[in-house]
């Protein structure tokens, strides 16, 4: 797994950078995450920032996954284990699932913003398009290709061009992702993706069978 602290990359550096980007609907440029939005994290309300969630609200086991959208490792688990996770203990009303990201990278944040635009209705179909083609959007070229790449997909998803280019443009909602990002990680100790949170308990990224082993262990006890 990558180690995250490593990589982590600070909300004033994302915030602060103006990236300058062309859209692929024509010459204007589009400025993902604008200097104008800098400011202190202390700040930043992160409580406008909704959780992404499945399942039943009452569950008695609630699992929340970390994981960046640009992460190989999160990709192949969200291509296996999660759609197990999804058919025997999510659909079943067994499992509550938190989803949070995680940002190694400026690709990673734009991700995010572009899959929260049409809201949770549309979270999670649009990230499950975005790790099956992981390998094509994250490695298309420069920034520019990639942006062409997830609005692709935000199109393909059915979001409306000009609302996905707000999205994309909101630098205020880019800063807070970030600090929420941060505090969440730092509050569960997460320091790899995908990580996650068990009924309380950080667990590492392991086989499914395992990982469902943990689950029937809490649903017994």
């Amino acid at each position: 797994m990558t180690r995250l602290m490593s990589r982590v990359l600070t909300a004033a550096v994302l915030a602060a950078a103006s990236f300058g980007i062309n859209t692929v609907a024509g010459p204007s440029a589009l400025p993902l995450v604008s200097a104008a939005y800098a400011q202190d994290a202390a700040e930043i309300d992160t409580s406008t920032i909704v959780e992404m969630v499945q399942g039943a609200e009452d569950a008695p086991v609630t699992i929340i996954e970390y994981a960046s959208y640009t992460c190989p490792h999160c990709a192949r688990f969200h291509e296996d284990g999660y759609k197990k996770l999804k058919e025997e203990f999510i659909d079943t009303g067994k499992v509550k699932f938190v989803y949070r990201e995680v940002y190694f990278d400026r690709y990673g944040l734009w991700a995010s913003m572009m899959a929260r635009c049409a809201g949770p209705e549309k979270f999670f179909g649009i990230t499950d398009l975005l790790f099956k083609g992981q390998s094509d959007w994250a490695r298309a070229g420069g920034p520019n290709e990639i942006v062409a790449e997830l609005r692709k997909i935000g199109l393909l998803a059915g979001v409306e061009g000009e609302a996905l280019d707000a999205c994309l443009q909101d630098g205020a909602k880019a800063q807070t992702l970030v600090t929420w990002y941060q505090e969440n990680a730092t509050a569960d100790k997460v320091e790899a993706t995908p990580s996650f949170v068990l009924n309380g308990n950080l667990i590492r990224n392991q086989p499914y069978d395992d990982m469902k082993a943990l689950i029937e262990a809490e649903l017994e006890g």
